[in-house]
């Protein structure tokens, strides 16, 4: 057992070391694992059926219609309205350009579920008017991809339905819902700092609206603001499942995007729809390698030996939850979320169930904890195409995302600790 443990996990590091697709090393290891383990033929039988049988889920259908409507609203113009939205509400105080692009990342992030999708919306706008009126660029950098992490936690959300899956089963709009406050959290968090940074370096006031002027832009918000409550409302009042939810979702940003806002021309469609089919391929292969790795996780005893080792150092909460709190924080700088919460769930899950604490409240606890991996290298998927848009280095950025990593660390421990900021919400609603 200890051979084959050594065999995945050498394995596995080795193909990232070499730059191999992150999908790709999760089916190599998991193949050489279980050729060492197994018979050859049984072998590549199994993973086939685990792959298979990850993906053979119904509830993955909301992944690819979630996705497509993401992507008419990230060319739909919604972005550019929920930023007006946010100067208007938040961008006469000093340092007033940093909340709105807090705000308006979370306003876009929520409703297309992507923070990539997110950091290259609100970043390829927010970030150049920043620069111009003298804003720090590589502050400005830091801050839009570490704010659009909260539209991972503030659904919809297709990582928190990865981890309904990959969990058991729990409810999605149970999961959904518990994401609200601690997003709203870690955005309140960052506009903290933000506001504490920008008294230090004398960051600019922004103009104050006219009323009617503020009113023109809520109204003009208001209709890509109303998905959220068509789709959530839904889910919670019973009038569609998430899987519906997601095709309400397409139907509305297509309605909102094309018809309405008509900053999508029809021609434009096919390209959409390649984009998207493109991203489900990945995300549905992720989902059924990282399967298939679990399967031989289980087979080795891996989550139960995990388990007996942590309470086996010690059967103190605080300390075990901690402890699992900073591998997390390790895996997720060099693991896509996706991958990790799929092979990671089951090892790590039973642990803190057998602690007390919640599937639903370890649910956002382990998916903000990945979405901190997101804006750290060396492997941060946003944090490298906040980059681009900012038009600055890693290196030279790292030093801005300190005080932003400081909060969301402090929220993470928060949201730990405290099951209240995940399960008020959804037992309030009659959800959990």
């Amino acid at each position: 057992m200890e051979i084959s443990v050594i065999i995945l996990i050498l394995s596995f590091i080795i193909l990232l070391a070499l730059n191999v697709p992150i999908a790709v090393s999760i089916a190599l290891s998991t193949i050489l694992t279980m050729l060492f383990t197994i018979n050859p033929v049984p072998a590549l039988t199994t993973v086939a059926q685990q792959m298979t049988s990850g993906i053979n889920r119904f509830a993955l259908i909301a992944i690819p219609f979630f996705i497509l409507s993401g992507q008419f609203m990230g060319r739909g113009g919604i972005a550019r309205r929920l930023i007006d939205f946010a100067k208007a509400v938040v961008g006469m105080f000093p340092g007033g350009l940093a909340y709105v692009n807090v705000l308006a990342c979370m306003l876009f992030g929520s409703l297309s579920g992507s923070a990539v999708a997110a950091t290259s919306a609100i970043g390829g706008f927010m970030v150049p008017v920043m620069n111009k009126e003298g804003y720090d660029k590589n502050f400005n950098t830091a801050l839009t991809v570490t704010a659009s992490t909260t539209g991972l936690l503030i659904p919809p959300s297709n990582v928190l339905i990865v981890y309904s899956l990959a969990s058991g089963g729990i409810s999605i709009a149970a999961l959904f819902v518990a994401g609200y406050l601690p997003g709203i959290l870690v955005g309140l968090g960052l506009m903290a700092a933000c506001s504490v940074i920008a008294v230090i370096k004398k960051f600019p006031v922004g103009n104050r609206e006219k009323f009617f002027t503020a009113l023109k832009k809520f109204c003009s918000a208001v209709p890509s603001l109303l998905l959220v409550i068509i789709v959530i409302g839904g889910i919670i009042t019973g009038m569609f499942t998430a899987t519906e939810a997601s095709a309400v979702a397409v139907i509305y940003s297509f309605i909102l995007s094309v018809l309405i806002y008509k900053e999508i021309r029809i021609p434009e469609i096919p390209r959409i729809l390649l984009k998207t089919a493109e991203t489900t391929a990945v995300v549905m292969l992720l989902i059924g390698t990282s399967r298939a790795m679990s399967w031989i996780l289980s087979y080795e005893n891996i989550p139960q030996n995990i388990s007996s080792g942590l309470t086996g150092i010690t059967d103190n909460r605080f300390i075990i939850l901690m402890m699992i709190n900073l591998m997390l924080l390790i895996v997720g700088t060099f693991m896509d979320i996706t991958p990790a919460v799929l092979i990671f769930t089951p090892i790590l899950l039973p642990v803190v169930t057998g602690l007390g604490m919640s599937p639903l409240h370890f649910g956002i606890m382990l998916v903000f904890n990945l979405c901190i991996g997101l804006c750290t290298p060396p492997v941060g998927s946003v944090l490298f195409v906040g980059c681009g848009i900012g038009q600055t280095t890693i290196t030279k950025v790292t030093k801005s995302l300190l005080p932003f990593y400081a909060v969301m660390v402090a929220a993470l421990m928060l949201i730990t600790y405290f099951s209240w900021f995940s399960e008020w919400l959804p037992k309030l609603l009659g959800l959990y």
